[in-house]
């Protein structure tokens, strides 16, 4: 009798849905698709801009999720899960994407993408079983920092010609990747408001940058 009736009180998948600091994160999950989309296809400006969107909603679920009302612990464990899934999709899966697409799809590449995606699967696991250090700070370099500065990066691609702006890129991603891991404490920036709002000043440079080019 207990069984069934832990059963029928159980939420339903699609319920969690309709939760809007979820939405923020399924829609940070769609900017990491076309993200990815662009660099498969080579469009780089365009996914350029998907990852950028991608931390701002990122950064805004949390925030919404902090100021609402009546979420219950369930809500919030489940939220904290479906944002480390799209975390490595978003700066884990999607920058190695990027560095296969500017190697040209090398095995040589392969390795550094390789590396990426094993060191953000890591870095979050790390993190889901210790949390912040002190409570203030994460240990190593936190991975919506991979998609800020790689988008910052990018932008001088137009100073080099592709093969060695492709060497450039690999050796970055690597040192990112080296930091992910690192024992480096950074403080938690996503939490506070002053923070979001130089975040979103940085995203609507970075779009405007890149849809210039797009033109």
């Amino acid at each position: 009798m207990t069984s069934k009736t832990t059963d029928l009180q159980q939420p339903t998948i699609l319920s969690y849905v309709k939760d809007i600091p979820n939405l923020c994160s399924l829609a940070g999950l769609a900017c990491t698709m076309l993200a990815i989309y662009f660099c498969i296809i080579g469009v780089y400006a365009a996914a350029m801009i998907g990852m950028i969107w991608a931390v701002a909603f990122d950064w805004a679920d949390g925030l919404v999720a902090r100021r609402m009302k009546g979420r219950t612990g369930t809500d919030s464990s489940f939220g904290g899960q479906l944002d480390v899934l799209i975390d490595i999709v978003s700066y884990g899966v999607t920058p190695a994407i990027l560095l296969l697409s500017y190697g040209g799809f090398s095995p040589l590449f392969l390795i550094g993408a390789f590396l990426m995606v094993a060191a953000s699967a890591i870095r979050l696991s790390y993190f889901s079983t210790f949390g912040l250090a002190g409570g203030t700070k994460y240990t190593g370099l936190a991975l919506d920092n991979n998609s800020i500065l790689i988008v910052f990066i990018v932008l001088f691609a137009g100073f080099f010609d592709k093969d060695t702006f492709a060497i450039i890129l690999y050796a970055c991603c690597l040192i990112i990747t080296a930091l992910n891991v690192s024992e480096i404490k950074t403080p938690k920036l996503s939490g506070k408001p002053m923070h979001v709002v130089i975040l979103g000043i940085y995203t609507l440079t970075i779009t405007a940058l890149y849809s210039w080019q797009l033109l």
